[in-house]
C-alpha cells in the first residue's frame, strides 16, 4: 500500500469519543464518568486501535450507574445509585468541545436507581430503582436541564424464592415501540411491570404484570419486530434472566380498544451458553438489538470461560474473560444461538454498538476496562478486539458512544 492511500485512510479514521461511569474506588467517595477518545487505526487484530481516557468528571456521587445520550445536543444524563448518601441523584451535564464534562443540574431521587428511560416524545423520563423498590417519572424542562418529579411507585410484592430477591428489585426501564407502554423488568418479583402513558399529562397507569417463572430474576429486556422499521409486523418481548440465566420470548399482543394493558404468550426459554452447560454462579447481564435489527446480544458475568491475551500489550500474561451471546432471532419470535464470544475481562454488566454495527463496547466491571470488540453485521459474530483502555479510576459498568 503506497504512503498517499495511508495517509487517506489515516486522515478518514477520526477519532469517536466514548463516555464510561465508574464506580468509587475502594477509600474514596467518589465516582466518575471517563470520556474516552478511540482511534479506529488501520489494521487488525488485538491493540490495532486505541482508546485512551482524556478525561474524568466526578459529579455523579459515589455511583454513577447509567449514561443516557438519547437527547442529543450537548448534554449528557447520569444517575446515582446513591450507596454512600442517604437519597440517589439524577444529574445532567454538559459535554464540551474537548469531550469534558460539567453538571449543570442535578435532582435527589429515591434510592438506588439503574436505568432511565425517555418517553412521551422525550417529554418525561422514567427510572427503575434495584435498590429502592420503585419507579419514578419526572418531567424534562423545554431545555431538556433539568427534572420535575411526577410519580413514585413502590412495591412490597411478595418477594422470589431466591436469597437476591428479598424485596422488590426493578432493573430496567423499557419503552414500547407504539411509544404507549413502559415495562420494568422486577429481578425481585419475577415480574415485569407493565404500565400505560397518559400522553397529555406524562402519567403512568398500571396494568396486569408479566409473570416469570420462579426464580428467574428478569433484569432487562427488548422489544423487537421482524423487518426494519416495519410496523405492519407482530412485536416480541425478549427478556433476559439474571437469575436462571435464560433468554425467554414473548408474543406481545395490543389492547384492541386501546384502553387495556399488554398480553404476553411465551415463546422460547434458551439458555444463555449455547450448547454448554451454564456454569455454576453465573450472573446475565444486559441485553441489546443490533443496529441493523438482525440480532441480539447478551452479557454474562461471573463465568470465565475464556483465556485471552491480556489487555496490556506489555503484559504476556493472559487472563480470564467472561462472555457475550449472540442470537439470531426469526420472524416467530425464536432464537437461533449464533456464538459465546469473550467479552475481554470479568462481569461485563453493560455494553453498546456503535451506529452501524461493526464495533461493540463492552465495560468490564471487575476488570476495570472497557474493550472494543470487532463485529460483522452480516454473521452477527464478534471478531479481534481492536482496542482497550485498561486501569480505569473504578468498576466500569455503563458504556456508550458518541457519534455525532
Amino acid at each position: 500500500m503506497n504512503n498517499l492511500l495511508l495517509a487517506a485512510l489515516a486522515s478518514s479514521a477520526s477519532a469517536v469519543r466514548l463516555f464510561a461511569t465508574n464506580y468509587a474506588p475502594p477509600n474514596s467517595a467518589l465516582g466518575s464518568i471517563t470520556t474516552l477518545d478511540f482511534a479506529p487505526g488501520l489494521g487488525y487484530g488485538d491493540n490495532s486501535a486505541t482508546l485512551k481516557p482524556v478525561s474524568a468528571n466526578q459529579e455523579c456521587g459515589s455511583a454513577p450507574t447509567w449514561l443516557d445520550r438519547t437527547q442529543g445536543g450537548d448534554l449528557i444524563y447520569c444517575v446515582d445509585e446513591g450507596w454512600q448518601t442517604p437519597k440517589a441523584s439524577l444529574n445532567t451535564l454538559r459535554i464540551s468541545p474537548d469531550g469534558s464534562l460539567k453538571r449543570i443540574a442535578q435532582l435527589d431521587t429515591v434510592q438506588g436507581p439503574v436505568s432511565t428511560q425517555f418517553y412521551n416524545k422525550g417529554a418525561a423520563v422514567a427510572m427503575a430503582h434495584y435498590g429502592g423498590s420503585a419507579i419514578t417519572t419526572y418531567k424534562l424542562s423545554a431545555d431538556k436541564t433539568t427534572f420535575t418529579p411526577l410519580e413514585v411507585f413502590t412495591f412490597s410484592t411478595p418477594p422470589g424464592p431466591r436469597p437476591e430477591q428479598e424485596a422488590s428489585h426493578p432493573h430496567h426501564a423499557v419503552l414500547d415501540p407504539t411509544g404507549r407502554f413502559l415495562i420494568f423488568p422486577d429481578l425481585g418479583s419475577d415480574v415485569v411491570r407493565v404500565y400505560g402513558i397518559d400522553p397529555k399529562t406524562s402519567l403512568l397507569k398500571e396494568h396486569e404484570s408479566l409473570k416469570a417463572k420462579p426464580a428467574y430474576g428478569p433484569r432487562h429486556a427488548v422489544f423487537w419486530s421482524p423487518g426494519r422499521k416495519n410496523t405492519n409486523t407482530t412485536t416480541f418481548l425478549f427478556v433476559v434472566n439474571e437469575l436462571s440465566n435464560r433468554l425467554t420470548s414473548y408474543r406481545v399482543t395490543y389492547p384492541r380498544d386501546g384502553a387495556g394493558g399488554l398480553g404476553f404468550t411465551e415463546l422460547q426459554d434458551v439458555g444463555l451458553y449455547g450448547d454448554r452447560t451454564t456454569p455454576p454462579g453465573s450472573r446475565a447481564a444486559e441485553i441489546a438489538v443490533s443496529p441493523d435489527n438482525e440480532f441480539i446480544v447478551t452479557s454474562n458475568r461471573n463465568a470465565t470461560v475464556f483465556t485471552i491475551a491480556n489487555p496490556d500489550p506489555k503484559n504476556a500474561t493472559k487472563i480470564g474473560s467472561d462472555s457475550l451471546t449472540v442470537f439470531k432471532p426469526a420472524a416467530d419470535g425464536r432464537v437461533r444461538f449464533v456464538q459465546l464470544a469473550p467479552s475481554g475481562g470479568s462481569f461485563p454488566r453493560h455494553f453498546s454498538f456503535n451506529r452501524d454495527g461493526t464495533l461493540v463496547a463492552v465495560g468490564n466491571q471487575n476488570s476495570f476496562t472497557v474493550d472494543i470488540w470487532r463485529r460483522n453485521p452480516r454473521s452477527g459474530k464478534l471478531g479481534e478486539r481492536v482496542a482497550s483502555a485498561v486501569g480505569l479510576p473504578g468498576q466500569v459498568n455503563n458504556v456508550v458512544w458518541d457519534e455525532k
